[in-house]
């Protein structure tokens, strides 16, 4: 496939001389998704495919009635080249007037933070949990593939379609950071926002911007996650971090070695340990998982399969540290196989399927 560019359009090359021409009609990165929208498209037919060089949409007309399926790597592709031109073009106005860029380790904390703070301000969220998967070369395209391919093969959240795009487009949000405006990185003490906090500061490494760091936990006096915070109390930290100093380049320094560290192991389970981020083995939980599953069996009069969720949900309170759910249910899903657990129903989400212990 060829693309050329003629800003807000641009135009794609496909087989039988079909050129797609699509208008960029926003400064937000696209997902795959915003791809289904027809009233961005338009579609023409070349006479011949050495004449797309010079072709120009508003010289010709555009054929009516038309449908397209692409496959996702495609769609992927698509999506990559339009939000390529996008960031090329994109507008820092809003970005002038913001008085900062919070960064957040969660899309869902990330909402309580934009409700939190009064505007101008932009909270960029991630939408990943690196608590959990490889870590290994994440900064780089080939890292964030053997990452992408992990998740796709253990992590059965539904998201397979959007993840890429989401992840490579908050690293284009990240980067498209102004150097004059201050940055706030919030974080927990926790191994995922522990984490993500190195991630983002090795990301930051050539920027010039002040950097402020603010601790969650500091507010909520366990190691709750950043969404696990009211608006209240998340917008008094946000008025405490300002009596503060930025990080000093020798601290930042210490991050960023730090998560350098954190990108040359290829460990798939991390836990907050001793003010550390620690790796542990894959089957950390295996042995909690299956004691829940025969106390919950020694509930019950008849002893019958469990939803799944309800194990996962029985699970929770018994963590010092909330591990991602869908790595809980990846690993039940791993007993399944292995034996250890029956199995009724199809594991396509843990609320398709229940399990009991074998022995009963």
């Amino acid at each position: 496939m060829e693309s050329k560019e003629n800003y807000p359009f641009i135009y794609f090359l496909m087989e039988s001389n079909t050129v797609f021409v699509y208008k960029i009609t926003t400064d937000n990165y696209l997902n795959a998704s915003d791809l289904i929208d027809y009233s961005e498209w338009e579609v023409y037919e070349l006479q011949h495919q050495a004449l797309f060089e010079k072709f120009n949409h508003e010289e010709s007309e555009s054929i009516e009635g038309w449908g397209f399926y692409l496959e996702h790597d495609e769609i992927c592709n698509f999506v990559k080249i339009i939000n390529d031109c996008i960031q090329k073009h994109r507008s820092v106005d809003q970005r002038l007037i913001t008085q900062g860029v919070h960064i957040v380790s969660s899309e869902s904390a990330a909402g309580s933070v934009r409700v939190a703070l009064a505007p101008p301000k932009h909270v960029i969220g991630f939408p990943d949990c690196l608590s959990i998967g490889p870590l290994w070369k994440l900064e780089e395209k080939r890292g964030q593939d053997f990452r992408n391919d992990w998740l796709f093969e253990n992590i059965n959240d539904g998201q397979e379609d959007v993840y890429q795009n989401k992840f490579t487009n908050t690293l284009r949000e990240i980067e498209d950071i102004s150097n004059h405006v201050p940055i706030y990185i919030w974080y927990g003490n926790n191994a995922n926002e522990q984490c993500g906090l190195r991630f983002f500061l090795y990301l930051l490494r050539n920027k010039s911007n002040e950097i402020f760091l603010i601790n969650t936990t500091e507010q909520s006096k366990t190691n709750s996650a950043t969404c696990q915070l009211n608006s209240q109390q998340l917008a008094q930290l946000f008025v405490d971090i300002n009596e503060k100093k930025p990080l000093t380049t020798e601290d930042r320094l210490i991050y960023q070695n730090e998560w350098e560290t954190l990108s040359q192991t290829n460990d798939v389970l991390r836990l907050w340990i001793n003010s550390e981020i620690k790796e542990v083995p894959e089957k950390y939980f295996d042995s909690l998982i299956l004691e829940t599953i025969e106390r919950l069996h020694n509930e019950q009069v008849m002893k019958d399969f469990i939803k799944t969720g309800t194990v996962i949900a029985e699970l929770l309170p018994l963590m010092d540290e909330f591990p991602s759910v869908f790595f809980l249910e990846c690993r039940i899903r791993f007993l399944v196989y292995s034996g250890a657990l029956a199995l009724k129903g199809i594991p396509k989400s843990m609320r398709h399927y229940s399990v009991k212990l074998r022995d009963y």
